[in-house]
């Protein structure tokens, strides 16, 4: 429980029935049941710079997994999900895949990593060319695809198509499948972001495959997968060089960057206030609303592991 009375879920650590391993990753707990299905805990911590910071955001993990949810439920008709029961705020239980080792970076905007990497003189970006003469936060003719290796543990690494395939890390054929899911699914995002006020300015998707062909996989659309301006001030403030307002974790990034970290050897975590915590959930509960277009309705955060573990095992049972 944090100073203003709420509790959040660091992490868990449950005995599941049939379980055979346990992933816990920066934000998510996973359990693999019966080599079939993944039962995922969306957990409250916050990473940023590939490191978990010490301390949990409330409602962080459930604002996460309902919009991913939803936004799985709204691409389906694109592409198959994972995605089995969603039997609590802060759990998503679905089929086990195997998962492809890139993560499908897509941009609209000029913001972000893109913009660092911009700014320090390059112009070329995991293999696509960007023009000279842009600004930061200026559209790009066509969204661009700069693709990260998966890594299991510290940094993903830029890399380009080329790359990819060449490695043999995703066969030609598959990996332009991706693409093209990728390229769908960001355009249906971005009709849902515009009917909310919003425009999607970059995200990043997973894949795995089954028996069946290549699934969508993790979440999609989420303030920790993705970064979203307002459509009603984006011109205006572009016109005059000003940031712009977004919902998406990069003010958490900023933040840090201010506080000279950036997750470097050597660099120290700086500590994070309670009202500093306290705003981070008050912007991610916004994305939330923002997003679905509907009030956030907070779970029970009394005895937070408790509910979720009793929900789980209601959902394994009428599973198996």
């Amino acid at each position: 429980m944090n100073a203003t009375g709420l509790e959040t879920l660091r992490g868990t650590n449950f005995k599941l029935p049939k379980q055979s391993e346990f992933y816990k990753g920066k934000v998510r707990d996973v359990y693999t049941i019966d080599e079939k299905y993944l039962v995922m805990v969306v957990t409250d911590r916050i990473s940023a710079f590939d490191v978990v910071l010490p301390q949990a955001i409330p409602f962080k993990g459930q604002v996460l997994n309902q919009i991913a949810a939803y936004m799985l439920q709204a691409t389906s008709d694109i592409v198959p999900n994972w995605i089995i029961d969603v039997p609590d705020a802060n759990v998503s239980i679905g089929r086990r895949c195997e998962a492809f080792k890139v993560e499908m970076v897509i941009r609209a905007y000029l913001t972000g990593h893109a913009w660092r990497e911009y700014k320090s003189g390059k112009r070329t970006l995991c293999g696509v060319k960007m023009a000279d003469g842009l600004n930061e936060n200026d559209p790009f003719p066509e969204p661009i695809i700069t693709p990260t290796t998966k890594a299991s543990q510290g940094h993903d690494m830029d890399i380009s198509r080329n790359e990819i395939i060449s490695q043999g890390i995703v066969a030609e054929d598959e990996y332009k499948l991706l693409e093209k899911y990728t390229r769908e699914i960001f355009k249906r995002g971005t009709e849902l972001a515009s009917k909310q006020g919003l425009l999607l300015v970059d995200t990043k998707y997973e894949f795995g495959k089954d028996e069946k062909g290549v699934v969508l996989i993790d979440e999609i659309h989420t303030p920790d997968s993705s970064r979203y301006f307002y459509k009603d001030s984006y011109k205006e403030l572009q016109e005059k060089k000003q940031p712009q307002k977004q919902l998406s974790k990069e003010f958490v990034r900023q933040w840090l960057i201010e506080n000279n970290f950036q997750g470097q050897a050597g660099q120290e975590i700086p500590n994070m206030s309670e009202e500093w915590v306290h705003q981070i959930s008050l912007r991610y509960i916004e994305l939330y609303e923002k997003i679905i277009g509907k009030k956030f309705v907070p779970a029970n955060n009394h005895n937070i592991e408790s509910r979720i573990e009793k929900n789980i095992l209601k959902a394994l049972n009428s599973i198996n």
